[in-house]
């Protein structure tokens, strides 16, 4: 297991990090030996949030036979209206998982200029974190973000926090101008969900696995990431302790990438390239629409199914659309009344309206039920 520094809170974090968002929805036994798994493979970071369920709980059950000097604990909290709201939930966290010291603490979902104005303002929640740094049950303090991108440009450059746990992968890369940001600011860059947000890599297409071969998709994503020193480390949402095999086959390997990894991604460019002239490129500059389409992820959903037949995934991702408030904000594609406000800003001339219906046609029903294919 290779370990990096986690920008100026100097932690030396592994580069992947265990998260433990879905051990609540196995029976305890098996949650507690995966977390066990975890850090018998040197995965000595392990990540949860007060709004994972019972997860903080399974953490403080697992701590009497674990070596807490070897461990750095992270738990998110919300943005809280007050003070004492957050001093309140912190005590809670820490009671919960059965410790004295969070090592590293982030406000969860900084989603919203609204709820990064909350995190910083004076008077409110953050006075209740640097206290509680001042009396050393806080070690340092992060973000998290589900957010646009200027929205989490804008949190990095109030300069209250020392790292940031963002999105980021080979098929999602909108977030590249706040991962080196943060980097030129000594922060530590995590990245949330690599596997899942990343494409459900877990269960992957055979389009998409032929051609991350010899790696799988799990594998080639991690390695890309890892070839960057801008990021630090990479979430592993594992609930069975076997999930963690196929990322650690790669947890020792994060230079650059190898002329056969190079290949592989010359491969997927190759692949996209099919999707002419129909391609977006996620420019963002159709933005915004008058019905509050989220067109650019509309169309990298696209994107992703018509070219690696991932439209199980596009199905998982673009149902959230009015059902996930600003964790994945926007309308579904079927809102477009076609009045053309979107067309003169794509660089590629696409034809939007078209495509967006298009798209709503292919994802809009079940994961599992083909609606549509190339």
């Amino acid at each position: 297991m290779k370990y990096r520094r986690f920008g100026k809170t100097e932690l030396q974090v592994p580069v992947f990090t265990f998260g433990a968002m879905r051990i609540p929805g196995v029976p305890e036994e098996e949650a507690l030996k995966t977390i066990f798994r975890a850090v018998e493979l040197g995965i000595t970071h392990l990540e949860t949030a007060r709004g994972y369920g019972s997860s903080e709980e399974l953490l403080g059950k697992a701590m009497p036979h674990l070596r807490r000097e070897d461990l750095i604990i992270t738990t998110k909290i919300p943005p809280t209206e007050t003070a004492d709201e957050m001093r309140r939930f912190i005590e809670e966290s820490l009671q919960r998982m059965n410790i004295s010291r969070i090592d590293n603490f982030d406000l969860h979902g900084i989603n919203t200029p609204e709820l990064l104005e909350r995190s910083v303002r004076r008077g409110g929640c953050m006075d209740a974190v640097r206290k509680a740094q001042e009396e050393g049950i806080i070690g340092h303090v992060g973000f998290s973000t589900h957010a646009p991108l200027q929205v989490i440009l804008d949190a990095i450059e109030t300069r209250e926090f020392e790292s940031v746990n963002l999105h980021y992968y080979y098929f999602n890369q909108r977030n590249l101008p706040a991962v080196r940001r943060a980097y030129e600011l000594d922060m530590g860059v995590l990245i949330i969900s690599p596997t899942d947000k990343g494409g459900q890599l877990f269960r992957p297409t055979q389009t998409l696995r032929d051609l991350t071969a010899p790696l799988t998709p799990i594998q080639a994503n991690a390695r890309w990431l890892l070839a960057q020193p801008e990021v630090s480390t990479l979430t592993l949402g594992a609930a069975h302790p076997e999930e963690f095999d196929e990322h650690i086959a790669v947890a020792d390997r994060d230079g650059p990438l190898t002329e056969e990894e190079q290949q592989i991604f010359q491969r997927l460019e190759e692949r996209f390239r099919m999707l002419d002239p129909d391609r977006c490129t996620v420019c963002h500059k159709c933005l915004p629409c008058p019905e509050g389409i989220n067109i650019p992820e509309v169309l990298r959903l696209r994107n992703m199914a018509v070219a690696f037949d991932m439209v199980d995934f596009g199905k998982y991702r673009y149902n959230l659309f009015e059902n996930a408030g600003h964790w994945f904000p926007g309308t579904r594609a079927d809102r477009c009344t076609e009045c053309g406000d979107c067309l003169p800003r794509c660089p590629e001339k696409l034809d939007i309206p078209r495509l967006l219906f298009e798209t709503h046609e292919m994802l809009a029903g079940e994961p599992g039920k083909r609606m549509w294919r190339t």
